[in-house]
C-alpha cells in the first residue's frame, strides 16, 4: 500500500508514501519513475511467490474460527514460508516513524474497524468478527503479496455485503485490465463501483508495482484523481502490480493508532481489504497469487460500475 502525504526515498511499511491523493501530487520537479517491467521468465519466477504466498493464506482460511487467534494464523503463515525456504516480507520492516519499532510479524492482521496494518496478538475471534491478513514473501529474490478479509462465524448481512463488494471491487479491476488501455480507466470503475453500492474507497492507501522489491513504482490508487490523470500508469505487458482495495462502511476517514502501525477507520465502523498480485502479459491479465492458475474473463463492458465511461483520452491514446 501506499499513503499520500508525501514522497519519501523508502516506502513506509507496506504503504509507499507518495502523492497520489486527490489533492496532491508529487513534489514539484520530481518525476514519477517509470515501472520495471518484468520479462516472462521474471513473472514466472514471481509466480512461485504468489503461489507460496496463496498457499499460506489457505492455510490461514482453515483457522478463521471462532476462538481462534490472530496469533495462531501468524504462526501458520511462518511456517508456510520456512516449509519453502520463502523470505517474509513484512517482519522487520522499518518504521519511518520516529521511536517506532520495526514490524513484529510476518502478516499483517486487521480486526473489524482496523483497516491494515495491525499487529497479530492471542486475543480469540469471535463470531461476527471479520479479520483481513496481509502477508507476503520473496523466492529467489522476487516478491508476492495478497490479502483476504475473512468472516469469523457468522456476520451480519450489512458487513458481508461489505467483503463482497471489496473482493467484487479487486475482481472488477483484474478483469477490467484485460480491455483498458490505462490504470485510470480501471479505477474509476473500481470507484464508481463501490460507491454504488453505498460504501467508501479508504484513498489514504493505496496499492503499488512490485517486483524484486516490495514497493515498487508505480502507485495504484483505486480512485481516481488528479494525480493519476496526469502520470497514468500504461497497462503493457511486463507490467506487476499489487492491487488492493480498501473499502470501508461509514467513513474514508483513517487514523493510526499509539502502537504506530494499526490503521483504522475514524468512525470505527468495519472495512476490508482484498489484495492480487498481477501481471500484465501479452495474453492480458494474470494472477500470481491465485493457489492455482485461472484464466481470466474480460469484462466486456462497464456494466457492473453505473455510471457514464470516463472521459476520454484522446492525448495520452496518441502516445507511441
Amino acid at each position: 500500500m501506499f499513503s499520500h502525504r508525501g514522497i519519501v526515498p523508502r516506502p513506509s511499511f507496506p504503504s509507499f508514501l507518495a502523492g497520489m491523493g486527490r489533492k496532491g501530487g508529487p513534489l514539484p520537479g520530481a518525476p514519477r519513475p517509470a515501472p520495471k517491467l518484468k520479462s516472462p521468465r521474471e513473472i514466472a519466477l514471481m509466480r512461485e511467490a504468489g503461489r507460496v504466498v496463496a498457499k499460506a493464506l489457505d492455510r490461514v482460511r482453515e483457522l478463521a474460527v471462532p476462538g481462534a487467534t490472530t496469533a495462531d494464523m501468524e504462526d501458520a503463515v511462518a511456517a508456510v514460508f520456512r516449509e519453502h525456504d520463502a523470505i517474509p516480507l513484512f517482519l522487520g520492516y522499518p518504521s519511518t516513524v520516529k521511536g517506532k519499532p520495526p514490524f513484529p510479524a510476518v502478516i499483517c492482521a486487521s480486526i473489524n474497524h482496523h483497516v491494515v496494518h495491525g499487529i497479530p496478538n492471542r486475543r480469540p475471534l469471535k463470531a461476527g468478527d471479520i479479520v483481513s491478513i496481509d502477508t507476503g514473501c520473496k523466492i529467489g529474490n522476487w516478491c508476492g503479496d495478497s490479502a483476504v478479509t475473512l468472516a469469523i462465524g457468522e456476520i451480519s448481512p450489512d458487513v458481508q455485503k461489505l467483503l463482497d463488494v471489496t473482493l467484487e471491487s479487486l475482481n472488477l479491476a483484474i478483469r477490467a485490465m484485460a480491455r483498458c488501455r490505462y490504470w485510470s480507466e480501471v479505477a474509476s470503475l473500481m470507484e464508481r463501483y463501490v460507491k454504488s453500492q453505498g460504501f467508501y474507497v479508504i484513498e489514504k492507501f493505496v496499492g503499488h508495482g512490485i517486483g524484486q522489491d516490495m514497493h515498487e513504482e508505480p502507485q495504484v490508487p483505486n480512485f481516481v484523481s488528479k494525480p493519476l490523470l496526469k502520470s497514468d500508469i500504461r497497462l503493457e505487458p511486463g507490467l506487476v502490480l499489487a492491487i488492493e482495495p480498501m473499502v470501508a462502511m461509514g467513513t474514508k476517514e483513517v487514523r493510526t493508532l499509539d502502537d504506530g502501525w494499526t490503521v483504522e477507520t475514524k468512525d470505527r465502523r468495519p472495512s476490508a481489504h482484498f489484495e492480487h498480485t498481477v501481471a500484465m502479459t501479452p495474453d492480458g491479465p494474470r494472477v500470481l497469487t491465485y493457489l492455482e492458475d485461472e484464466a481470466v474473463t474480460p469484462t466486456a463492458s462497464p456494466s457492473q460500475a453505473p455510471g457514464p465511461e470516463p472521459p476520454p483520452t484522446p492525448d495520452r491514446d496518441k502516445q507511441p
